[in-house]
């Protein structure tokens, strides 16, 4: 005789299933403010050579921080679907079509302080149906790493999400990619595998390291800082 199945889960109360109905399918337009980073729509018009500006591997000063020159291949766009790009224009067609995703949203990352661009945050992958969305496609200058800027835009997003209603929020990236792996752990996302052979990026097979951060997850670090 077949082994009886496990009865189905239970339906989720009437309040988590509405919520589906009041999210758009394409990110809202906001602007969310830290301390260090203010997250803002992308607006590729005023945006575009500011953030060519700080990845192509030019000598960068901000304020009082500089940053020599650099391969930005190694140091920004490695791990990333596209990158580096010889050109504004080249940078701005990939920029445009994350920008016209129906599922995704992109926000520039600007230095509270000076009101620079220091790197693009996208929410991606968009799912109101299933309440899950992911934080993809990041990527910051050099100017800006090990700052802060990353852990501070990372927790901007995480509590606009949740604060919408989401139940999960993901963060996937290259399996070799293991300063984003170890972000992801720090910025309390679980890790919950490996995808092989999930894409062909630049010529090359990419494995997915897929991790997850859940709604009473987020919940329970309230108060404590990212």
């Amino acid at each position: 005789m077949a082994a009886e199945l496990p009865p189905p889960a239970a339906r989720l109360p009437a309040d988590i299933l509405a919520r589906r109905e009041a999210l758009p399918a394409k990110p809202a337009a906001t602007t969310l403010t830290g301390a260090r980073v203010v997250l803002e729509p992308l607006d590729l018009a005023d945006d575009l050579e500011a953030l060519f500006a700080i990845s192509n591997g030019e000598p960068f000063v901000l304020g009082d921080r500089s940053a020599p020159a650099y391969d930005p291949e190694a140091r920004i766009w490695r791990y990333m679907a596209a990158g580096p790009f010889a050109t504004s224009g080249a940078l701005g067609a990939w920029l445009a079509f994350q920008d016209a995703a129906e599922d995704g949203r992109p926000f520039v990352v600007r230095d509270a302080a000076t009101g620079s661009p220091v790197g693009v945050a996208n929410l991606i992958a968009n799912q109101p149906a299933h309440l899950k969305i992911e934080l993809g496609s990041i990527w910051y200058g050099a100017i800006a790493q090990g700052t802060g800027a990353s852990r501070e835009a990372t927790h901007l997003l995480l509590e606009y999400v949740f604060r919408l209603g989401y139940r999960r929020a993901e963060w996937k990236c290259d399996a070799r990619n293991e300063a984003s792996r170890r972000a992801a752990l720090s910025y309390g996302f679980t890790f919950e595998g490996i995808q092989e052979a999930h894409y062909i990026i630049k010529g090359r097979n990419r494995d997915t390291a897929w991790y997850r951060l859940l709604d009473h997850e987020w919940t329970a670090r309230a108060g404590r800082t990212m």
